[in-house]
This record gives C-alpha cells, structure tokens and sequence, in this order.
C-alpha cells in the first residue's frame, strides 16, 4: 500500500472509532454533542491518532487494540483547537475549512464541547486493558503531562503572552516544544507503549516524535506565511495579523525551510535501531516535511 492509501486507511479507522466513541448527536443535551461531533468531524490530517496506530503496528501491535488510545490523542488536539479559537484566546473563525465551533454554537457550548472532549479523553484511556509492562494509569499520567500546565496549558499561555513582543528563537522554540510537539511526542509514545517497546525505544521513538512535532510547527508557522485560507482551511496570516512570533518572521523563509529539514533529519536519525522496520514513520516526516496545507 503506498503511503497516500496507508494515511487514508488509518484515517478512515480513527474516524470509524470515533463516530462509535462519541455520543450520538442526539444524545441529551444534544446541543453539546452535536458541537463536540461538528469540531470533530470537520476534517483535519488525524496525525496524532494516525501516528499512535503506525507506531503500534511497527511494534507487532495489530488490529483494533490501539484504537481507543489513538482517538483519545485526536479527542484531546480537538479539545485544544475549539479552546484556541475562542475569542479569549486566538479568536479564530475557521478551522479545518469550516466555521469554528464558537461560531455556530456560541462560546459558552464550544468551552463545554472541549471540556467535554477533554474528559472524554480519560475516560477511554481509564477503559485501556493493562498492556504489557504498561498500565491504564501510565497512559493516564502521559497524556495528562503533554496536555498540563507544563506543556500544552503552558504553550497556550506563552504564545498569548508573546503576542506583540520580539521574542527570540529560543523563546519561539519553547513555546511549540510545549504547544506542539509534547502531544506529538506522546503519540509516538502511546504508540511504543502499546506495542510493548523497551526504554531504549521508548526513547528513540519520544526523540523523534518531539523534532517531528517541532517541524511541524514550523512548516506551520511557513504555509500561514504562502498559502491562502482556502487551501489552509484557516484563516491564513493570522499570525503576522495579531504580531505573533513565527519562525519566517525570525529567522526568514528560507532559513525557516532549512530549520524544518534539520528538524526532520533529527527525527529521522533517531529511528535507526529500528531499521526497516520504522520504514513507514520516515514516510510520514518527509510527508509531512512536503505538505502545502
């Protein structure tokens, strides 16, 4: 299967298990599950989850057992997306081409949807079978780490905070490291735990999980600089809009694109123990490294 119908595959099965996973929209208060099912189901690249299912799967870990896991990540990075468009915080009204959840259903339904999806989160890591030497409370404390106020909470706060400030690189980097790649990072983490990785591993596969988020962010903060909102499905140059550091506006756009290639190269480099066998992570970094949205 070549890597375009391999990403289509999983992103079909997360989308299956979440339909399932999720209240029905009309479930009671209807209103709220309806807001959780529209941000959602309103697209997106399923790069959390996705990576989760590869990373298992690379480990010997098949079938449907990573399934729950996975769609708890994609739980978790909607709940954090409705919360960052509110307009307390990035005030932004679209998000994966269509209107942002505050927009259709009211601000106060789109705190109570994420919250919700927040939760919902847990709950289905809580349901996780221990897996070999991991337990359901391991899988708690990861995803309860990537997501806290050191990490996902803490982004949020520092890149409000930089708003309209110079700030350095260094600065830049600490707030994606925190925003970005921690969640990415405990993808790839889920993903080793639930194939049964060893420390070493488990190393490896957080070393390349965190670079490829930090190159993520940076093809990110790239695309908000050349690409149209349609072609984004957000609102481009929204960044540059509200004096929010970015990494074009520090470093310029070509030394942005190199920082993404070395960042890339990293991730990539942290792989080799595994061999062959990682074959189709190295497939998504460059994948993800030549995505024009």
């Amino acid at each position: 299967m070549n890597l375009k119908a391999y990403i289509a595959h999983h992103r079909a099965r997360v989308d299956d298990a979440l339909d399932a996973l999720l209240p029905t929209a009309e479930t009671p208060p209807a209103n709220l599950h309806k807001a959780m099912r529209h941000s959602i189901f309103a697209g997106g690249k399923r790069l959390r989850p996705i990576l989760c299912l590869v990373t298992a799967e690379g480990l010997g870990e098949t079938g449907d057992t990573a399934l729950p896991a996975a769609c708890a990540l994609e739980m978790l990075h909607t709940f954090t997306l409705i919360h960052d468009d509110l307009p307390c915080m990035d005030d932004d009204d679209l998000r994966r081409g269509k209107p942002t959840c505050h927009k259709v259903y009211g601000e106060a339904v789109a705190v109570l949807a994420g919250d919700a999806l927040h939760a919902l989160s847990f709950e289905l890591l809580c349901d996780l079978p221990d897996k070999n030497s991991y337990s359901t409370g391991d899988f708690v404390r990861e995803l309860a780490v990537a997501s806290g106020g050191q990490n996902i909470v803490a982004g949020q706060v520092l890149d409000l905070e930089g708003e309209g400030r110079d700030l350095t690189y260094n600065q830049l980097r600490n707030i994606h490291e925190r925003k970005t790649a921690s969640l990415l990072a405990c993808s790839l983490r889920f993903g080793a735990m639930l194939g049964g990785a060893n420390r070493d591993q488990l190393e490896a596969l957080t070393a390349f999980g965190w670079n490829l988020g930090l190159a993520f962010q940076v093809i990110d903060d790239i695309l908000d600089t050349t690409q149209t909102s349609e072609m984004l499905g957000k609102t481009a140059g929204k960044d540059e809009a509200v004096g929010k550091a970015t990494y074009p506006a520090i470093l310029g756009l070509e030394a942005s694109r190199d920082e993404a290639r070395e960042l890339t190269a990293t991730a990539k480099n942290a792989l080799k123990k595994f061999g062959t066998e990682a074959g189709r992570l190295h497939e998504i970094a460059d994948y993800m490294l030549d995505r024009d949205y």
